[in-house]
């Protein structure tokens, strides 16, 4: 069924509604499509349409307990545009995941799948759970019960989703076998993050830090700075951060500082990445091999040029943004820049790169994913990458020319190429009946 609106106050890494002018996923998703809008001659209907989501579903998910007791839980999954393509977009499993909080995601995807010319719309999912306190046999049972609420929702050519926090590759093969026993036939693409075995890209899981990596690169060669005399900060060693971070040490620039929950490693001369176990690999484990330790907040303020914010959102605030110290910060988790940091960044002239083009990685290779599933042909980790840096190149490439032909910020620049080609989109397609 499709819940009523109603307002919340939500706490999740991609958006919360602190008093330090943080706000909630859907209020930054709606400002940015409003902004965005100034700058480019688009049909104000389209805008307004844009402002919604197509649907958003709400179920109702009960599991039988390891202890055969029965709880329920509740579930969303919100679609909201799909003029150029299927519906695309990560589920998440976190006790905070709202209606709201899914509907401004999902409006992120869109931006997110157009700025890379990708056939896809925006959707975003999940359920309302710690998955901590599951078993991994309650977790399974709770992804083919919401698998089977969904079932009419999503498909191949309908609605893909994706893993996002407290899901994963497993999660995602779980759906897929639930999906397509119901459907009496394998549908590998009716989800993207899968294990290779089952149908899964080679690259998948490391493409948003790869991303990440290759836009850092190019933003060096932009401003002319070498990424060997380049120094990085890199807050959060999870799957986005430490792959970034990696590929960044291995490219020649200088990581003198990574970080997890508990604090950050710091070393000016430089971290040896590879020696460091990420958090899928040794959670939590970052300050254990450090010899010297500081915080996250600390690590945020580092005198470096590039600092990449690769854990949550709403991370550089209008409290710590006069600290900032870098010279250009790359996104790689969503909404790590609150707007009230945001302006004073541009003030201060810090070029700031989007997250829906720097971590843009991983719906890119979702994409590769999808079609060698329909194609029913994997590919090589090699093609991969190279069509990777390929998409990469070209996304950096439209919005490049939009910073340099408006002179707006790279964030600007960003959403104006999204929200051209979404406009463009439904200009042609028009609206029926």
């Amino acid at each position: 069924m499709v819940s009523q609106n109603h307002t919340v106050h939500d706490k999740c890494s991609d958006g919360n509604t602190e008093s330090d002018g943080s706000e909630s996923a859907l209020e930054t998703a709606r400002r940015q499509l409003r902004h965005a809008a100034t700058h480019i001659d688009i049909d104000p209907s389209i805008v307004e349409r844009l402002k919604y989501p197509k649907k958003v579903h709400e179920v109702t998910v009960p599991i039988k307990r390891d202890d055969g007791t029965v709880d329920v839980f509740t579930g969303y999954r919100a679609q909201h545009d799909s003029v150029r393509g299927p519906f695309k977009g990560g589920l998440r499993y976190h006790p905070e995941v709202t209606r709201d909080e899914c509907v401004g995601l999902s409006m992120w995807m869109t931006w997110k799948c157009a700025v890379m010319d990708l056939p896809f719309g925006g959707a975003k999912g999940g359920v309302a759970v710690n998955p901590k306190e599951l078993s991994i046999d309650e977790k399974e049972r709770l992804t083919r019960r919401f698998a089977q609420e969904l079932r009419e929702s999503i498909g191949p050519n309908q609605d893909i989703p994706a893993p996002d926090m407290g899901t994963d590759p497993q999660t995602m093969a779980w759906l897929m076998d639930a999906y397509s026993m119901q459907e009496g036939e394998t549908t590998p693409g009716v989800v993207t993050g899968k294990p290779p075995v089952v149908g899964g890209s080679k690259g998948r899981e490391e493409a948003p830090g790869r991303s990440v990596a290759i836009i850092t690169q190019l933003v060096c060669e932009y401003y002319d700075r070498r990424l060997e005399e380049t120094t990085v900060a890199v807050q959060g060693y999870g799957s986005v951060g430490a792959n970034a971070a990696r590929l960044l040490d291995d490219w020649g620039a200088t990581v003198v500082a990574i970080s997890d929950v508990n604090g950050a490693m710091y070393d000016p001369e430089g971290i040896e990445t590879a020696s460091v176990p990420s958090h899928d690999e040794e959670p939590e484990a970052v300050t254990k091999y450090a010899n010297n330790v500081i915080s996250n907040d600390e690590l945020l303020t580092l005198d470096v040029d590039v600092l990449i914010p690769a854990a949550l959102g709403n991370v550089i605030t209008k409290e710590n943004v006069e600290a900032i110290a870098a010279d250009f910060v790359v996104e790689g988790a969503n909404g790590p820049t609150t707007s009230a940091a945001d302006s004073v960044l541009a003030e201060r002239d810090i070029a700031v790169i989007p997250d829906i083009l720097a971590n843009a990685g991983g719906v890119t290779v979702s994409y590769f994913e999808w079609l060698q599933d329909i194609n029913r042909r994997a590919w090589s980790l090699d093609r991969v990458n190279d069509e990777l840096e390929t998409e990469m190149q070209a996304a950096w490439d439209a919005v490049r020319e939009e910073f340099e032909q408006r002179d707006v910020t790279w964030r600007d620049a960003a959403y104006i190429v999204a929200l051209s080609r979404i406009a463009e989109a439904h200009e042609a397609r028009g609206l029926w009946p």
